[in-house]
């Protein structure tokens, strides 16, 4: 009965934590302790969002299907470098150090670059998804394949095994616990990653939507986006989850026992 007590609390938790946060934000703006031109309130926001409704959409749905490009390449990309840097130490050597490199120029100096060179279509917003996401795929997944236990590496060797076979039948499900880690991070850099590229330029999308009401100084309809993208954010990051139960039936079985 108490760990349902606290598991409820647990769940429960954050949503009286943001509602008491809406709450008092409603208050600060109502009762014009905080200006509504600088602040809107939460139901100015939620009317914006009415009022927007339609064309918020059009754009999600231009931003969503540039994040899931970029993030499904980048995904590859971060794997592969990954099994090759595990199977060649020379090439881990000399890769490993430019990917971090790689990591220290700014998103937000990249975009610029990417839309004079690639146009304001969708490969440059694809493009600079790519550089964000695969380095934390890239670098989790050869984490999890450098900690693979020795003793079944040794078994599968003994077994005659092929390199191919090791990697797919040992190293990779090894991995997947880092895999996942690094990809709750990937879809959260890949949103930002596809708003920041429209944000620069851009026909389509939040980004886009975004610079437009700034540009009229329609803060409600700037936080009404806002929203939105952390829903996004959320939604994919759900996704994740529950493809890494579909892929890791045994946890969730052992979980079940565990309770």
């Amino acid at each position: 009965m108490r760990k349902k007590r606290q598991n409820f609390s647990i769940k429960l938790g954050p949503w009286l934590v943001l509602l008491v946060g809406l709450l008092l934000w409603q208050g600060l703006v109502s009762f014009a302790i905080v200006p509504r031109f600088l602040l809107p309130a939460p139901t100015d926001i939620w009317l914006a969002f009415q009022a927007d409704f339609s064309l918020l959409m059009q754009n999600m749905w231009i931003t969503l299907g540039e994040t899931i490009i970029g993030l499904l390449l980048g995904i590859l990309l971060g794997v592969l470098i990954a099994i090759v840097m595990d199977r060649f130490d020379p090439i881990y050597h000399m890769v490993y150090p430019l990917l971090v490199v790689s990591q220290t120029v700014p998103t937000v100096a990249i975009a610029p670059l990417l839309i004079l060179w690639l146009g304001y279509g969708m490969l440059p917003k694809v493009t600079l998804i790519i550089v964000t996401t695969f380095f934390p795929v890239a670098v989790e997944t050869l984490a999890g394949l450098r900690t693979t236990d020795p003793d079944l590496l040794q078994l599968m060797a003994s077994m005659g095994a092929s390199r191919r076979k090791v990697l797919w039948y040992v190293k990779l499900p090894y991995a997947l616990d880092h895999f996942f880690a690094s990809l709750r991070i990937s879809v959260t850099y890949a949103v930002i990653a596809a708003v920041v590229a429209e944000w620069v330029g851009g026909f389509g999308g939040l980004g886009v939507y975004m610079t437009r009401v700034m540009k009229a100084y329609a803060f409600d309809k700037m936080f009404a986006a806002i929203v939105l993208i952390t829903a996004l954010s959320l939604l994919l990051m759900s996704l994740v989850t529950l493809l890494q139960r579909w892929a890791e039936p045994w946890k969730q079985t052992a979980t079940e026992k565990i309770k």
